[in-house]
């Protein structure tokens, strides 16, 4: 095949595949938030089922980074940010409504989906602000540090932004509604499950090709 032939192949993976990145990770960030509503307990510990899928958000942000370059992935965590919002606002909303007399589950509807606006906000800004975070981390890697060993600048940057995404949310969404030593220990679950799914999900940055 000639150059020519080539370089038009190239082109046409780059927005599938970012279409496809931006898909899941917009998709994850969604899952994560709405399986938040179920409190889990685990070897003693309290932790909402959105943790076990909300840690491959970061990787998945990365790959974004790696294929659509640094402000793709700025753009991609604001707008998962408002759609987040923008879903918590119209359950409230559908919480809102009236429900028909025929259903009878208007109650269970309103008390599972309807938002506690703390936490709801809790999570959006540790949300941004850690992927956020996480961005400024990973292109100071590749450009200041080395390109080379991909998982390196995968587990670098998730080992600053997880415990940063942890604390904001623990500490803004339960910090003076719960003793402090309850709160330390949600962060700690946290922590603990991002960590373990953090490891599992970075083989996932050789899926795709540099940007450049």
């Amino acid at each position: 095949m000639d150059d020519c032939g080539s370089s038009q192949i190239r082109q046409a993976a780059l927005p599938v595949a970012g279409i496809v990145l931006v898909s899941l990770y917009i998709a994850a960030q969604i899952i994560s938030d709405v399986a938040s509503l179920k409190i889990a307990f685990l070897f003693g510990l309290s932790i909402d089922a959105g943790t076990f899928i909300y840690p491959i958000t970061f990787t998945l942000r990365d790959l974004v980074h790696k294929r659509l370059g640094k402000r793709a992935a700025r753009l991609v965590i604001v707008l998962a940010g408002g759609i987040n919002l923008f879903m918590a606002a119209f359950f409230a909303f559908s919480a809102w409504l009236p429900g028909d007399p025929s259903w009878g589950l208007a109650r269970e509807f309103s008390s599972v989906l309807g938002p506690v606006w703390r936490i709801v906000t809790a999570s959006i800004a540790a949300e941004i602000a850690a992927e956020l975070v996480d961005t400024e981390v990973y292109h100071l890697w590749v450009t200041r540090i080395t390109r080379r060993h991909q998982w390196a600048r995968v587990l670098v940057s998730n080992a600053v932004s997880v415990p940063l995404d942890s604390l904001i949310f623990c500490w803004a969404a339960f910090g003076g509604a719960l003793p402090v030593a309850t709160v330390w220990s949600i962060v700690a679950a946290n922590l603990i499950v991002k960590g373990a799914v953090t490891l599992l999900s970075i083989p996932g940055i050789y899926l795709v090709k540099e940007r450049w």
